[in-house]
């Protein structure tokens, strides 16, 4: 079922939106190591980028409610390839290489990082890309050239914040200001601004129906 615009309107129709989205069938499609791997462009596309061990995998697994869907590993750099998983047949969710330090050879992370700066400017059903931000640090100067590639490219994206259960409220509240401000110098950023835990669960119904907006109709 797929509802009408002005029903998204109301918070509590909205939240659940995304929690049946997400409660959905997910399963893993391909991991792409180069370009010609990708698959056929079909569902809209909402892409998890940010630094090695900001926590995609973790948050992936949060939002579809699985504890392994998305490997997660304390060691950055271990995801090593873009993972595509369709949700619900309605959206595919893509788990990007982080970007920073990884524990991979300098030629394996110049390959990766080829590899997705061609999806991210060639990929027609690229719908959004959820930059991660560790909201413990911030922006970092990898995360602003990330934002400022994608402002060239043209691709929507919007600022995350995750592991905000390691900070208290006012932290918290400071950190979402200075990014605020930054994110508004950015033609590509959405303008809204998520904080999220994956352990505390933060945030993670209402990113659910922040991405519930851009699936195909059921």
């Amino acid at each position: 079922m797929s509802l009408a615009p002005a029903a998204l309107d109301n918070p509590g129709t909205a939240l659940e939106v995304g929690r049946l989205l997400f409660a959905g069938d997910c399963r893993f499609v391909a991991g792409v190591a180069t370009i010609d791997q990708l698959p056929p462009m079909g569902l809209p596309e909402i892409a998890f980028a940010g630094r090695s061990n900001v926590g995609k995998s973790s948050l992936i697994n949060a939002l579809t409610g699985r504890r392994a869907l998305a490997r997660t590993s304390d060691t950055p750099g271990r995801t090593q390839q873009l993972n595509f998983f369709t949700l619900g047949d309605r959206v595919m969710l893509v788990d990007l290489p982080g970007h920073g330090y990884a524990s991979a050879a300098k030629r394996e992370i110049a390959r990766w990082t080829d590899v997705i700066d061609a999806y991210l400017r060639g990929r027609a059903t690229l719908t959004r890309v959820c930059v991660l931000l560790d909201a413990r640090h911030g922006l970092k100067d990898s995360d602003r050239e990330l934002m400022v590639r994608l402002d060239k490219a043209a691709v929507t994206y919007q600022a995350v914040l995750t592991k905000c259960d390691k900070l208290d409220d006012g932290a918290l509240e400071a950190r979402r200001g200075a990014l605020e401000a930054e994110l508004r110098r950015h033609p590509a950023a959405h303008p809204e601004l998520l904080a999220t835990s994956a352990v505390s669960g933060l945030g993670i119904a209402a990113l659910r129906a922040t991405l519930a907006t851009l699936a195909a109709p059921a």
